[in-house]
């Protein structure tokens, strides 16, 4: 069954053209290294909740939008191959310096999933 990297990040809609460049760039790098999918979506109906929300969880400012996206391997395995190729390309390099990223990364959050249902 595949693996999957979840992703909800805050973007501030006056940086959404960067941030798009760059994630097409990086969609591009992701994929070429072995990925199977990448995907990414604009927040279009994620109301703030009472308890939880999308925007709760990554504390959504005034003039920004939340951000869904995931990437879809083979397997963990194959994953932690490709994040590994993808941290190591020398493409990348301008991406990974906070001040060259389009949103506050300290906000978003990610982690990996096993899936198990997929039909």
């Amino acid at each position: 069954m595949a693996y999957v990297d979840g992703f909800v990040i805050p973007v501030p809609t006056a940086k959404l053209d960067a941030y798009w460049d760059m994630s097409n760039k990086c969609a591009d790098i992701w994929r070429e290294l072995g990925a199977l999918e990448y995907r990414e979506c604009i927040g279009d109906d994620v109301k703030p909740g009472k308890l939880t929300s999308f925007p709760q969880s990554v504390n959504l400012e005034e003039g920004e939008v939340v951000v869904f996206a995931w990437i879809v391997y083979e397997s963990r395995a194959k994953r932690d191959e490709v994040n590994d190729k993808v941290m190591h390309d020398p493409r990348m390099a301008e991406f990974m310096k906070p001040e060259n990223m389009p949103f506050d990364g300290k906000r978003m959050i990610w982690g990996g999933f096993e899936m198990v249902v997929d039909k």
